[in-house]
């Protein structure tokens, strides 16, 4: 497939989806600028996965994982924490959501691989 340097669409055949290419330039210190249509839609904040598939890199935005501050608190007081101690256990807590979340999507991931290599 040719790829014009402007925006090109496309109907993707798995979900009638329309499908949107555009060829950019990667800078010498390999950067790119990912178009506002793009940005906008995907909705990406500060961060992006990239993913490297056979001879394909995928850019994916994050997924917004939900704030679990309040239930954290509450099972920290349920647990009997208050004041300093609270707050220091909460952002100890705090602080390990994302590690673990990490951990499940790389699980996730890992057993997915082994189950598509089984078929």
């Amino acid at each position: 497939m040719e790829i014009d340097k402007s925006l090109s669409k496309e109907k993707s055949e798995k979900n009638n989806e329309e499908k949107v290419v555009k060829q950019l330039k990667v800078s010498a210190k390999r950067q790119i600028t990912i178009p506002k249509r793009f940005y906008d839609k995907l909705g990406i904040n500060q961060e992006m996965i990239c993913e490297l598939k056979g001879n394909e890199i995928v850019l994916r935005a994050v997924p917004q994982t939900e704030d679990l501050s309040e239930e954290i608190l509450e099972d920290l007081v349920a647990q009997g924490f208050e004041g300093q101690n609270l707050v220091r256990e909460f952002q100890n807590k705090k602080s390990q959501v994302r590690p673990a979340v990490e951990k499940l999507i790389a699980e996730s991931s890992l057993t997915a691989k082994k189950i598509t290599r089984k078929w």
